[in-house]
C-alpha cells in the first residue's frame, strides 16, 4: 500500500475541493501519516472518504470534516486546546501541529493507550491523552482557548462551554450520524459569562459516546 500516494489523492479529492483553504491544515493532512491512527487490519483504507471504523464503536471522522471544522475553528501558535473524546488521537495530531498545546480527554482507556502509541511514534510531545468522562470535560487545566469534538453530539453541556476562555472559541457537530442525516456543525464563541452561536455548514460524522442523558445547551 502506498500510503503517500494515497494521503495526496485523499487531499486532492476530498480537502480541496471542499473549501478548504488553510494551508496549515493542507499541509498538515499532506504530511500527517493517517494510518498511523488506525489498526492495522484497516490501514488499507485509512484515506478513505468517511468516517472509518476503528474499533470499541469508535470512528475517525472523515478527513473532510476535520479539515473544515479545524479550519473553522481558527487554530492559533499560542493556543491551548482541548479535544473531546480523541478515539486514536489523529485530530489531537493535526491540531498539535498548530497550536501550543493540546489536552485530549478519552474515556475508552484501549483507545487512550493507542493514541499515546500513535503520538510517541511520531514524536508528537505536546498533547496529554487524559482518561475520564467526555462530558465532564477537563476542567483541570482549563480554561482553553479552543475545544474541539472529535464527533458529533446531541448537545453541548454548559460543564464544557464553561471550559472555554474569554474569547475562546468551540467547535462542535450537533446532532446527524452520517451524510443521508446531516447535523450542523456549530462554533461557539465565549464574551464573559455570555456565549454566541454561528451555524456553519452542514454535515454528518458518528456520535460521541457518553452525552446521551446530557442536559445543557440544545441545538
Amino acid at each position: 500500500m502506498d500510503h503517500a500516494a494515497a494521503r495526496r489523492h485523499m487531499v486532492d479529492s476530498q480537502i480541496l475541493p471542499n473549501r478548504v483553504t488553510d494551508e496549515r491544515i493542507i499541509d498538515i493532512m499532506s504530511t500527517l501519516p493517517r494510518e498511523t491512527f488506525v489498526p492495522d487490519t484497516r490501514k488499507s483504507i485509512a484515506y478513505v472518504d468517511e468516517a472509518l471504523d476503528i474499533g470499541n464503536g469508535r470512528f475517525l471522522m472523515e478527513p473532510m470534516v476535520t479539515a473544515r471544522l479545524l479550519q473553522t475553528a481558527s487554530p492559533k501558535a499560542d493556543d491551548v486546546a482541548l479535544v473531546i473524546g480523541c478515539s486514536s488521537g489523529y485530530t489531537a495530531a493535526c491540531l498539535a501541529r498548530i497550536v501550543s498545546a493540546v489536552v485530549a480527554i478519552e474515556g475508552d482507556k484501549q483507545m487512550a493507550l493507542k493514541a499515546n502509541e500513535a503520538l510517541a511514534e511520531l514524536e508528537i510531545d505536546n498533547v496529554a491523552i487524559m482518561d475520564g468522562d467526555l462530558a465532564s470535560g477537563y476542567p483541570g487545566q482549563a480554561p482553553y482557548d479552543l475545544i474541539v469534538f472529535d464527533g458529533a453530539v446531541p448537545n453541548i453541556p454548559d460543564t464544557i462551554k464553561n471550559q472555554l476562555a474569554e474569547g475562546g472559541r468551540l467547535i462542535a457537530i450537533i446532532g446527524g450520524q452520517s451524510e443521508a442525516v446531516p447535523g450542523s456543525a456549530v462554533l461557539i464563541t465565549r464574551f464573559h459569562d455570555s456565549f454566541s452561536q454561528r451555524n456553519i455548514f452542514e454535515l454528518g460524522t458518528p456520535m460521541l459516546p457518553g452525552f446521551e442523558q446530557n442536559s445543557g445547551f440544545q441545538f
